[in-house]
């Protein structure tokens, strides 16, 4: 969308009460939105093709497309999907130009919206003849679920709570906090912390002292940040996630006692990461673990003391990360990685589900299995295991031959037990 420009948003009277939160009147984000498909074109950068009738349809809202509804807007991603699409209530379909381009190969070809007239970003569309076909609007975008994920900004449901601070929650000596700060009920925010601006705080949630939480970030139910753990700006924290707890530190004595080494240094998280619910990092022994800008960790992931990772990485829930390792900028875990310490996994590195991390690994690899090696041969081992029981009978009969052999060849010889 160009500089100057405005999407032309319509909100249903009354629509997006949210109910009273102890602090003051509040608002749903998006609730009852109505928006143009031309407009909804003009936001996501696409172009729209189909019967120009149908540019100035109001879309009320988005949903998958088994569940889409009248009025609603979907996106599919490949030919497969594009067919259900079409053929689904949805109002509208954005998706790409090669799924459209590949929708005719598909065995039961669904009629293809008409070409022509174009409209690009929104804009007039050219005189041109139409061929027949689908009339449904459809918005052309280079990446779909991007786009898509762009138009669920304007329906999305979000509460927003008013700023002001809860009349139950707990503020430390000292502490600062920015202009259009929300502070719920139950919030505790000890001595010298620095909240910034337009921070959001909800119910629950513990601030330890000298902390620092940068603009636009939430923090929601019941998470913990301890003590001097610096957090930047547009961070999105879930409940019941801890960051900045003890790493697991323990030294062993000559009667075999454990003794905690004290955990003395910090958590630096950087600007527009998202942590999902339940996860751990933890604070470093010493200096600092650090999550870098942009990276996204999903619900019940476990970052140890003294990691680094990298920015735009991606952790899939209940990933284990021991202490000093790094992932470098772009890396993907996938669900239930297990990470040893003291290992670098090279940029833009895919480790596949489940996989055992055992050493380190270059850039630009995809590795899986556990120990985790490369995805080919993986398979190749995978393909081998599955093949043990008929090997395993084969074996058996080998050796049951051999001993007649033998016994043919040496008739006076005892059998072998």
């Amino acid at each position: 969308m160009g500089e100057g420009e405005n999407l032309d948003i319509k909100v249903e009277p009354g629509a997006g009460a949210a109910p009273d939160a102890g602090v003051g009147p509040g608002a749903a984000v998006g609730a009852g939105a109505r928006v143009r498909v031309k407009d909804l074109a003009r936001l996501v950068g696409g172009e729209l093709i189909g019967d120009p009738g149908g540019f100035d349809i109001e879309i009320a809202g988005a949903g998958s497309t088994e569940g889409v509804g009248e009025g609603q807007v979907t996106f599919a991603v490949d030919a497969k999907h594009l067919q259900a699409a079409l053929k689904s209530r949805a109002a509208c379909v954005i998706t790409s130009p090669a799924a459209l381009s590949s929708l005719s190969s598909l065995p039961s070809p669904s009629t293809l919206p008409s070409p022509a007239p174009r409209a690009s970003r929104g804009g007039t569309p050219a005189a041109s003849p139409t061929q027949q076909g689908s009339t449904k609007p459809v918005i052309l975008v280079k990446n779909p679920r991007l786009a898509f994920a762009r138009v669920l900004e304007v329906f999305a449901p979000e509460f927003e709570p008013p700023a002001g601070i809860h009349p139950t929650s707990v503020i430390g000596e000292g502490v600062v906090t920015g202009t259009g700060v929300s502070i719920g009920p139950f919030v505790v925010v000890e001595r010298g912390a620095k909240i910034g601006n337009r921070v959001v705080l909800y119910p629950g949630v513990y601030i330890g002292h000298e902390a620092e939480i940068g603009d636009g970030t939430r923090i929601y139910a019941n998470a913990v940040i301890r003590e001097r753990v610096k957090i930047g700006r547009n961070v999105v924290i879930h409940p019941g996630a801890v960051i900045g707890g003890d790493g697991f530190g323990f030294v062993q004595d000559d009667e075999g006692a454990h003794h905690k080494i004290p955990q003395i240094g910090t958590v630096i998280i950087e600007d527009e990461v998202e942590i999902g619910s339940n996860a751990c990092v933890d604070r470093a022994t010493t200096d600092a673990t650090i999550i870098r800008r942009g990276t996204k960790i999903d619900n019940l992931v476990q970052i140890a003391h003294n990691c680094l990772i990298g920015r735009n990485v991606i952790i899939a829930g209940q990933a284990g990360i021991a202490g000093s390792a790094i992932l470098e900028d772009g890396v993907v875990l996938g669900g239930q990685v297990g990470v040893v310490d003291h290992v670098r996994i090279g940029q833009g590195t895919i480790i596949g589900g489940m996989s055992g991390v055992t050493g380190s690994i270059p850039p630009g690899c995809f590795y899986s299995g556990n120990p985790a090696r490369p995805h080919q041969e993986d398979l190749a081992i995978e393909v081998a295991r599955r093949r043990l029981p008929e090997l395993m009978k084969t074996v058996k009969n080998l050796e049951a031959r051999i001993k007649e052999l033998e016994n043919l060849l040496n008739p006076g010889t005892r059998p072998r037990e």
